[in-house]
């Protein structure tokens, strides 16, 4: 609305309310109206009135059914040796087992002298002192059953919907994630040893989130539900499943040498099994935040530091990090190479690498399990690392000064790995005046680090404005904790030049921001030259514990419907129109998840209920499946609208 001037029968009137057009009317590309033809009642272009008549009515209420399809398993290619061909690359390799760690059992484990017995193992837990620990409903892995077709029936079709003709290659990857710590539960049981997960009681306020917590360490008790959970997957027609594989189930002590837990090699072959013999392909996580609680030395204060790039202390400039973190890689590797397409070594290893020592470590022990992988295993799948933030958008495009802030927070949070990692480059200037004790990198570590993602991978939840505050340079120097704008050191904001909010925003989680998306894999995609994947997208909602009516309105989510929806129809046009080649999309999650402190945030395509652990289909997984399955390419190449 504009104050103006109104003319009327030669009278000027003063101080009227008009709307004026300023660009003139938005473009209806999708609004052709038939021209006039001999039918009775055809629409005819430009201003014709419409044509009232009377015709038979019926009620129309009632909805088509429609039944969501499963996928079909079909063999997999073997994407590496098995494992009996392959053992001998890990020397002194030797497996036991433990018993769930119980704080009140009497008598203790007479096993002492054993460094690794079962009393070892009890001590591993007395050392973190964990409050309040919970066991779940379940104690032994729950047998399958399928899903009722009464679950399967989709929603009332959306109103509103794209009105593109574009469809997914047929090879375009869709599929859902989740991480061990978020969903396992079952935390001290089978061996699973202590993790920097199991102490965050206050991780969400260290991350900026709000400061609810919930220790509940049981999860949604997927360790012992996998099986029916991915049954649910497969009835939802999902191709891919993302997930982690804990390190502190594997090797519950750590470090080289020490024994492999045979109970959690059977579990994870069996899941990867599962999944397979179900038509999901898996991609597996070798660390997702949950570093064993060792390398911060059991100091669970230590979570809380703040300093240089990271946010949180994951323990990555240990010492000893690096070649610990590559053993168990390399055993998880060796074991399940065969039968898993994707490896992501680290999940958004930014929020971890408080040092440069720190990030050193990441990259190099990640360029170690690539070459293991590429040139020892010779795995035929792809390998990469999960970034934790996505390009910076100028607040303002038009203004070089915003231009340069935003390339310095991209540079920073996402030139440091991927600059050494995809293109052989030193770290940009960003970094190296930001972590004043970066390790060097010599043109022999450019060679042995550089080609080693096969895609980038990029958690693209929302986009971030970005423009100048302050000398960057000045700021960067400055790395004390009351520097409030370090690491990045320029402004960032959620609400447009014109100062509407950037997106929808339901709760604390990001913005939604489909359109600044296509310039996210733009620059990604131009700058690296490589593939690109999203291997992590979604939107909360706020938790309740509904009654049976409620029910039905958690499950009726139409914002996050059209926020995949809206995400997804970017992706078409960054792939037909742009040309940019973007692998896939996994969603995150699944299901509701715990949220490092808090279940108050719900991501999941499915609810649970916690105290009985039913799960639910909400709409929106039926209706991104819809969107992608309806336009997925055959494998002739061609599709018809």
């Amino acid at each position: 609305m504009f104050f103006g001037l109104f003319i009327f029968s030669g009278a000027v009137v003063s101080a009227q309310q008009i709307y004026i057009e300023n660009q003139g009317r938005p473009p209806r590309p999708n609004c052709n109206i038939p021209t006039a033809t001999a039918e009775p009642f055809a629409f005819t272009a430009g201003d014709e009135p419409p044509l009232y008549h009377f015709s038979p009515f019926s009620y129309t209420l009632t909805e088509t059914v429609r039944i969501a399809s499963p996928v079909t398993p079909s063999p997999l290619p073997q994407y590496g040796p098995r494992y009996t061909a392959v053992s001998h690359l890990l020397p002194d390799i030797s497996t036991t087992s433990w018993g769930n760690w119980d704080p009140t059992a009497v008598p203790t484990a007479v096993d002492t002298a054993d460094p690794y017995g079962q009393d070892a193992y009890s001590s591993l837990w007395k050392a973190v002192n964990l409050q309040n620990l919970t066991r779940g409903l379940y104690t032994t892995t729950v047998s399958p059953t399928p899903v009722p077709t009464s679950e399967l029936i989709l929603p009332p079709p959306l109103y509103f919907g794209p009105h593109d003709c574009y469809s997914f290659p047929e090879d375009f990857m869709l599929g859902v994630s989740g991480a061990a710590a978020q969903i396992e539960g079952a935390v001290a049981d089978e061996g699973r040893s202590p993790a920097v997960t199991d102490l965050l009681g206050d991780l969400g306020q260290s991350l900026g989130l709000p400061t609810v917590t919930d220790n509940d360490y049981t999860t949604v008790e997927n360790y012992y539900l996998y099986k029916q959970d991915i049954e649910r997957l497969a009835a939802m027609g999902m191709r891919y499943y993302s997930f982690s594989i804990p390190w502190t189930r594997i090797l519950p002590f750590s470090v080289p040498g020490s024994p492999v837990n045979s109970q959690a090699l059977e579990h994870y072959n069996d899941l990867i099994n599962f999944a397979i013999e179900k038509g999901i392909q898996p991609i597996v996580t070798l660390i997702h935040f949950d570093t064993p609680a060792l390398f911060i030395g059991n100091n669970p204060a230590a979570l809380a530091e703040r300093a240089y790039i990271g946010r949180v202390n994951y323990g990555f400039q240990n010492e000893t990090f690096e070649d610990a973190f590559v053993n168990y890689g390399k055993i998880v590797m060796s074991h399940f190479a065969d039968r898993v397409p994707i490896w992501i070594t680290f999940n958004e290893a930014q929020f971890g690498s408080i040092s440069g020592p720190g990030v050193d470590h990441v990259l190099k022990s990640h360029a170690r399990l690539y070459h293991f992988y590429k040139e020892e295993l010779h795995g035929k799948g792809k390998v990469s690392m999960k970034m934790g933030a996505t390009p910076g958008i100028p607040l303002s495009p038009s203004n070089s000064s915003h231009r340069a802030a935003a390339q310095h927070y991209t540079d920073l949070n996402l030139g440091t790995y991927l600059n050494p990692l995809v293109l052989g480059q030193d770290y940009p200037e960003a970094y190296k005046m930001t972590v004043q004790d970066y390790v060097s990198l010599t043109n022999r570590d450019l060679g042995y680090l550089n080609g080693t993602l096969d895609f980038v991978a990029v958690d693209a939840y929302s986009a971030v404005a970005v423009y100048p505050i302050v000398d960057i340079a000045t700021c960067a120097a400055n790395n004390a904790s009351s520097n409030m704008l370090y690491p990045n050191c320029v402004g960032s904001t959620q609400e447009t030049v014109n100062g509407w909010n950037i997106g929808y925003h339901s709760t604390y989680t990001s913005y939604t921001t489909p359109t600044y998306l296509r310039t996210q894999l733009n620059y990604l995609w131009n700058t690296f030259k490589i593939p690109v994947m999203i291997t992590e997208f979604g939107l909360a909602t706020s938790s309740s514990s509904p009654t049976s009516q409620q029910l039905n309105d958690i499950r009726f989510d139409v914002e996050r419907s059209e926020y995949y929806i809206s995400y997804l129809t970017e992706v078409l046009k960054s792939i037909w129109e742009d040309g940019v080649h973007v692998m896939g999309a996994i969603m995150w999650s699944w299901i509701d998840n715990w949220e490092f402190g808090t279940f108050s945030h719900q991501f999941g395509l499915q609810y649970v209920n916690r105290s009985t652990q039913e799960r639910t289909y909400r709409r929106s997984f039926f209706d991104v499946v819809d969107f992608v399955e309806t336009r997925r390419m055959e494998q002739n190449g061609h599709y018809h609208c």
